[in-house]
């Protein structure tokens, strides 16, 4: 989709990192009027040191088939590893994502607070576009730059 002030337009292949079914059906409702061309989901279950996985290979499912009601050909990645940020940016690079796009969780301070350090490492040392998908009404791009450098879409 191109927006109308700049001429810019949606990367054709997006990353969607998700975290639960919900998360995955809400992300890709915000994605879904961009229209992009290829969709690839990502679920990061996470491992640290032994301690049980805090999310089962069953809710990854649940969340690709969230994701697929709404892009039917999208594919799927489930990985696991500790630090989630950079589970994604690998899987970006494996699948050639010309963009990571996200939705912001919301909650909690405390959930906002944990989940901060992901959408930073993603900003801050990303090598392609992250894609803010809107909660409500707005979406802005952040180049891979290290300038504050946005535009609406």
């Amino acid at each position: 989709m191109s927006s109308e002030s700049d001429g810019r337009t949606m990367p054709t292949h997006v990353l969607l990192p998700v975290a639960n079914e919900d998360d995955a059906l809400k992300t890709a409702r915000a994605l879904e009027p961009y229209k992009p061309n290829h969709v690839t989901t990502i679920h990061v279950v996470e491992k640290s040191g032994g301690a049980p996985d805090k999310t089962s290979v069953e809710q990854a499912e649940e969340s690709c088939a969230a994701i697929q009601s709404v892009f039917p050909d999208a594919e799927d990645h489930t990985v696991y590893g500790q630090d989630v940020a950079a589970e994604i940016s690998k899987v970006a690079d494996e699948v050639g994502a010309s963009a990571i796009a996200y939705r912001s969780r919301g909650g909690s301070r405390l959930m906002q607070f944990l989940s901060a350090d992901v959408s930073t490492k993603l900003v801050t040392k990303a090598d392609r576009p992250i894609i803010a998908l809107p909660r409500g009404e707005k979406t802005w791009v952040r180049t891979s730059r290290k300038t504050l450098d946005y535009w609406r879409l």
